[in-house]
């Protein structure tokens, strides 16, 4: 009787075990056995505006050995240390961890992967992963920015547009032991494939980046400036041809010591972390705040002409000097009473002269005129780490403002929005937004394009036509004459910002921003144009930045077979016979 009563309750457990609750056992039994692991997708590539791979993952494997079936450490190292190329010592060390999962080699190439499993390790698997290669090195690295070990985007377009790059994480399940060994032949469950990223085609142009960095890279060598930036956009369509960001590894204008000789790179100029220039942290070009000096002209001329108050060859008397509020305000370099033109206040980059203007403009319109013309607001790029830029506001306004904001000394901008405003005159009056990104790429190679840049109006084709002229004169006759592209007419304008002190009212004494933003040809433009170095010796916009925009310029006319203005000398002019003197070039310091 007692041994049938033990019978009976054993079969009901095991009824009660393997029938009404088997499926609760069975999944518990899978939640302590099974382990789920991601299965990482193929990153999309970037590429620029003519396909060249500037960024792209490639499929690697990586090497994992289970050293609970591994028998003979020793004799595995041996045999696979030559295909890893780890060493021996180091890899039997590894082997012996008992852990039963190891990483002995990660990123490997296909074919290495392939080597591996034909020689059939005992305990070696192979895990598939990827490496990001960067094809042309550095180049416009600040832009395309870098993955982290986790090989998600950490900086620039990498990290902007992570979603569209990353693609989509698959997921395998599988089963182990409580050791953390995976069963041998287990099954894989629940397995869910990984989607490829979607790739990026740049509006970026590889041989024009690699000019501008070049051109770059010796202005601020020769100059022992601590970063610079060009950019090159095409003015239709705001497409940023080239944006060169660099960096002075050893900056002798921040206190470095000096070379034994002077920088004179002769040739290629090479660039890395090794050597006297390098790619910049950031997209100086969008993040770098400056106050933006005699560029900022634009803002006070372009209200002038658009109200009616003057035009190209309105006569004012300037003084070396004016008083405001109880304070003097005077010319860079002194000066006898002139009588200047507007044109002429521009060319020569008189700031009392810009001060009289802007007192005609009045505070609200030039206020109104520095929104206008995309100043304190976010360019439209959608670039990581973007900065709108600081703006001297209504409650803000002192007297003194009609001389600093019209030479741009209140206000803090980009680079980037400097050309934007000055592309917009060289777009006949149109304001269109910049852009990097042309077009999208998807897995099968299809090609997508992205929406046109946003326009507006800015101003009239009266107004625009003016503000060329004038423009062209401080590169025919002003301070901007070092800007010349032989064969082509060009328009811009020069500056030499003085760089606040930080937490502090007042200047860095001998630190100067020197800049040239322009266009060309200056009758019927195509290409747009910045040039920005930070404390370069000399100091002057005319005489640093200037040559690099003609340099930069002349190579992308020529590589777009932009057709010549006519009657415009086509012969480079020799160097040194500039007719600006030192003193007239001081004229544009703010």
């Amino acid at each position: 009787m007692v041994l049938l009563v033990a019978m009976l309750l054993l079969v009901a457990r095991l009824v009660d075990v393997q029938v009404l609750r088997a499926g609760s056992y069975q999944a518990a039994a899978r939640g302590e056995s099974s382990i789920s692991v991601s299965l990482a997708a193929l990153r999309g590539g970037i590429y620029d505006r003519d396909g060249s791979p500037l960024a792209v993952s490639v499929a690697t494997d990586d090497v994992v050995a289970d050293d609970f079936q591994i028998a003979h450490p020793v004799q595995t190292a041996l045999a696979l240390s030559p295909i890893i190329h780890v060493p021996t010592a180091t890899l039997a060390a590894e082997l012996h961890r008992r852990t039963g999962y190891v990483v002995v080699a990660r990123q490997l190439s296909q074919a290495t992967g392939q080597t591996i499993s034909a020689d059939a390790f005992p305990g070696i698997s192979l895990i598939a992963d990827s490496k990001r290669v960067v094809p042309n090195g550095n180049l416009a690295a600040p832009v395309v920015g870098f993955t982290n070990a986790a090989g998600q985007g950490a900086a620039g377009l990498e990290f902007g547009d992570n979603h569209l790059l990353a693609g989509t994480t698959g997921k395998a399940t599988y089963m182990e032991s409580h050791a953390g060994v995976t069963l041998p032949q287990s099954p894989v469950t629940q397995q869910v494939a990984s989607s490829p990223g979607t790739g990026l085609e740049l509006t970026l142009d590889s041989q024009l980046q690699y000019e501008s960095e070049q051109a770059l890279a010796k202005a601020i060598e020769t100059s022992d400036s601590v970063s610079g930036t060009a950019v090159v956009m095409d003015v239709k369509t705001g497409q940023i041809l080239s944006m060169a960001n660099l960096t002075a590894t050893h900056p002798v204008a921040l206190g470095a010591t000096p070379p034994a000789t002077p920088a004179d790179p002769g040739g290629v100029v090479p660039i890395g972390p090794n050597d006297a220039v390098n790619e910049a942290q950031s997209n100086l070009a969008v993040t770098q705040l400056y106050e933006p000096g005699s560029v900022f002209k634009l803002v006070t001329f372009s209200a002038a002409l658009q109200d009616g108050l003057i035009n190209p060859n309105s006569l004012f008397t300037v003084p070396d000097q004016i008083s405001l509020d109880g304070s003097t305000f005077h010319d860079a370099d002194p000066h006898p009473t002139e009588q200047l033109t507007a044109t002429q206040i521009l060319a020569q980059s008189s700031n009392i002269g810009t001060s009289e203007i802007a007192q005609g403009v009045g505070e609200q319109r030039l206020l109104k005129q520095v929104k206008t013309l995309g100043f304190g607001q976010a360019t439209g790029l959608d670039f990581p780490g973007e900065s709108s830029g600081l703006l001297a506001t209504a409650a803000q306004w002192e007297p003194t403002d009609y001389v600093s904001l019209p030479i741009g000394q209140v206000d803090a901008v980009s680079a980037l929005q400097v050309l934007d405003a000055y592309n917009a005159v060289a777009n006949g009056g149109t304001y269109v937004a910049p852009k990097l990104v042309q077009a999208t790429v998807s897995t099968s190679g299809t090609v997508t394009k992205t929406a046109p840049s946003a326009t507006h109006g800015v101003f009239s084709p009266t107004v625009d036509s003016q503000l060329t002229t004038m423009l062209e004169q401080v590169v025919g006759a002003g301070t901007g004459t070092s800007a010349a592209v032989p064969g082509y007419s060009v328009a811009g304008k020069t500056g030499t910002a003085q760089i606040p002190t930080t937490g502090k009212d007042s200047y860095v004494t001998g630190a100067y921003m020197a800049s040239f933003v322009g266009f060309a040809p200056a009758a019927n433009p195509t290409l747009s144009m910045i040039v920005v170095l930070d404390r370069p010796t000399p100091i002057f916009g005319g005489t640093v930045a200037a040559p690099v925009f003609s340099q930069i310029m002349s190579y992308a006319l020529h590589r777009y077979d932009i057709p010549t203005t006519p009657g415009v000398q086509t012969a480079p002019s020799t160097p040194g016979t500039s007719t600006e003197s030192a003193a007239a070039q001081a004229q544009d310091i703010t």
